[in-house]
């Protein structure tokens, strides 16, 4: 979450940045409710106080006037009791209302409200003109992709892959895991099923709620990705500043139930309940985040230039950013099939809005302060098999598997 300190020095901020984002909120009745609830505290710690000095005069006290303090005493008790509850009333109002509220916008984040909004940045490679077959056409084709079955067993928006596609898959996290190891990022399996403090703590919940996967039984969530599990690893943690920065890769298994999306993406597996993924995560000192930022984007264009997929590099629009991002960046691949470019990574850096939530710190001679932390797509493993085989088939059908992938695979084409 934020820091409640913006809302009492800089209401204005916060307002439009809330305002960037198209949300409307009463900023004067939150500044009265804050006023509120610390008056109510102060007060009722003041009665606390009052309490005990009472207390003590009981004791030296005799006759009536023991009699009158300790009448005083139940009074001021009971008045402690009834102001506490009020204040932590008040509390609970005010932080559901505050831990609801987004991050505070990068002033360099593009402008507008909807997806279209984004500000392009460049463009790299050149997509090719041309009839060319979609991921599910290739699929049935070549026998590597099978969604009716999936169907059958999971439902809508599930897939089999098979064969090639498999071999090809494990390449890909290969290819990523081995140009991310250089650059500081420690590979990691982190668990998929969390607690509800993991996704409240990464600024999942309350907002996306509805977007996860939840076992009632055992109170435990299942990830829609790694961030969430390697953020809330170093959870409550005092971390040393010659550490940072701290990278991990984390490879995963992602879930999502893509609610609000009903009959968009249908085709094949662009847009699925299940996939893998391959996940940048940074723990870094607060001067240094912006930097980061361009460091992880640069990772990133790194591992699609590497595959020689055209792509466009986009400034994600402040209304269409998650809760947790300040600023985030989408590389967009182009999709031969589909005849247009579509989002393969993302990068964001959430600034302290995940490490206040989750208590991770870092010690320096100022003492102890909020790292920030920034996350990034790696591999997004069903979309980039989804922009290779579409971008790499050849007239007669077949597939070409790029160079810098044929060592891990075993073989140069498909088909």
């Amino acid at each position: 979450m934020i820091d409640p300190r913006i809302l009492r020095s800089e209401p204005e901020a916060l307002a439009a940045s809330l305002q960037r984002r198209g949300i409307e909120l009463d900023i004067d009745s939150l500044i009265a409710l804050d006023v509120r609830r610390r008056n109510e505290r102060v007060a009722a710690e003041e009665l606390r106080a009052e309490q005990k000095n009472a207390g003590k005069s009981i004791s030296q006290a005799q006759g009536h006037e023991r009699d009158a303090a300790i009448a005083r005493a139940g009074e001021l008790s009971e008045a402690y009791k009834t102001a506490l509850a009020t204040a932590d009333a008040l509390d609970a109002e005010f932080n559901e209302i505050w831990a609801s509220l987004p991050n505070v916008v990068d002033e360099t984040a593009a402008d507008g409200t909807e997806e279209e909004d984004a500000e392009e940045l460049r463009r790299w490679g050149e997509p090719e003109d041309g009839d060319f077959l979609d991921h599910l056409e290739l699929g049935e084709k070549h026998g590597f992709l099978d969604v009716q079955r999936a169907a059958k067993v999971s439902g809508s928006r599930f897939g089999f892959i098979l064969g090639p596609l498999v071999r090809l898959e494990f390449a890909l996290v290969n290819y990523a895991m081995d140009r991310l190891e250089p650059h500081g990022f420690v590979p990691v399996v982190p668990p998929v099923l969390v607690r509800d403090h993991a996704l409240f703590g990464t600024g999942f919940f309350p907002g996306d709620r509805d977007q996860v996967y939840a076992l009632a039984d055992d109170d435990l969530y299942l990830v829609g990705t790694s961030e969430v599990s390697l953020a809330a690893m170093h959870a409550d943690e005092i971390l040393d500043k010659d550490d940072l920065p701290l990278r991990y890769a984390g490879f995963s298994t992602c879930f999502r139930r893509e609610s609000g999306t009903y009959g968009k993406d249908t085709r094949g597996i662009f847009r699925v309940h299940q996939f893998d993924k391959v996940e940048m995560f940074s723990f870094v000192h607060p001067d240094t985040a912006r930097d980061e930022h361009d460091f992880l984007l640069a990772r990133e264009e790194e591992l699609v230039q590497g595959l020689g997929i055209p792509y466009r590099v986009m400034n994600i629009a402040a209304g269409d950013l998650g809760s947790s991002a300040a600023k985030k960046y989408d590389i967009e691949a182009w999709f031969p099939g589909q005849g247009r470019y579509r989002e393969i990574t993302s990068t964001s850096n959430t600034t302290d809005y995940q490490s206040r939530r989750l208590k991770i710190r870092f010690r320096d001679d100022d003492g102890n302060r909020l790292v920030y932390t920034l996350n990034g797509t790696a591999i997004a493993v069903g979309r980039w098999l989804i922009a290779l085989v579409e971008n790499y088939q050849e007239p007669d059908g077949t597939i070409v598997i790029p160079e810098a992938l044929r060592d891990y695979v075993g073989f140069e084409t498909i088909g």
